[in-house]
């Protein structure tokens, strides 16, 4: 996976972000929202998603009410589509940030909360250094922040993509459905985070 350089260099290019952001008086939060005259809870920003296709990695945001623990605004959906913009897309990780903008938390979720192809544990991961957005729009700055937080923790986030498949093997719903379909079943692993300093 990543190396302590590697994981060095993605920490200094997030606090970058993060740091000329602040200098307008700007967070990856309020930079992300933008452009939206109001937040809907459940509503994509930006409209449309990000797409790289020179990559293949995906995004948006969205907010659900109530707040998931009073402290997290919402989280970054992070995916790829290998295939480009028309195949298949495979979600990677939930990147939770407080109103402040803040890291909050990483976790992954059951595959009917996104609705996206299903890969296992281990190719999921395989696609984890795809996820390299290096678009202009909406932000140059959030896109480079959300790469840089994805190979920062890329050995937690494969952590986390591996309990999800735990996870999801050992569940037992209720009725006839599979484990990924079970509504009961949201949110498959998560791992708490502090800001970096």
């Amino acid at each position: 996976m990543t190396t302590p350089e590697d994981r060095e260099r993605a920490q200094q290019e997030l606090l970058f972000c993060e740091k000329i952001l602040a200098k307008g008086g700007l967070n990856v939060l309020l930079e992300t929202l933008a452009d939206a005259s109001s937040v809907e809870a459940w509503s994509h920003y930006p409209k449309g998603d990000v797409f790289d296709a020179g990559t293949g990695a995906q995004w948006y945001y969205h907010a659900h009410v109530p707040a998931f623990d009073g402290v997290e605004h919402g989280h970054f959906h992070c995916f790829v589509r290998p295939d480009g913009k028309d195949g298949p897309v495979h979600h990677l990780v939930a990147v939770g940030v407080d109103a402040h903008g803040r890291l909050h938390r990483l976790f992954t979720v059951n595959q009917w909360v996104v609705g996206d192809t299903w890969l296992d544990a281990e190719g999921t991961i395989a696609l984890l250094p795809r996820f390299d957005v290096q678009m202009p729009k909406p932000s140059y700055l959030v896109n480079r922040w959300l790469s840089a937080v994805l190979r920062r923790y890329e050995d937690e986030i494969a952590g986390l993509i591996r309990e999800r498949d735990r996870v999801l093997q050992a569940h037992e719903p209720a009725g006839d459905i599979e484990a990924r379909e079970d509504r009961s079943l949201e949110v498959t692993s998560a791992l708490p985070l502090q800001p970096p300093v």
